[in-house]
């Protein structure tokens, strides 16, 4: 299955599921390139969003169980882009004057 680019964003009320949100971001870390988090204090509420490269099945054993959490909601959007599909035969990016 190919690798796709995409981008998951959590809602998350109240402080009470962020240290289990946490294990769970933790414990697929392989796939998160970045994560921006902000809290919105007098709204209760904090927003991650995180830039995320896998396969559908592995986003999804990471959104599956935050999803799951109460009081947290979950969304992936998932783009075609496939570093596979853009770069066959290229094994250096450096080297690919369309990458930067």
């Amino acid at each position: 299955m190919e690798k796709r680019l995409g981008v998951v964003a959590l809602l998350i009320q109240g402080r009470d599921q962020v240290p289990a949100v946490n294990r769970i971001l933790s414990e697929h870390n392989t796939l998160i390139h970045g994560r921006m988090g902000l809290p919105f204090r007098d709204r209760g509420i904090q927003i991650i969003s995180l830039i995320v490269e896998g396969t559908t099945d592995e986003i999804n054993a990471l959104t599956g169980p935050l999803g799951k959490l109460p009081g947290v909601q979950a969304k992936s959007v998932l783009t075609k882009y496939s570093w596979e599909d853009s770069h066959a035969g290229h094994t250096d990016p450096s080297k690919n004057e369309n990458f930067s």
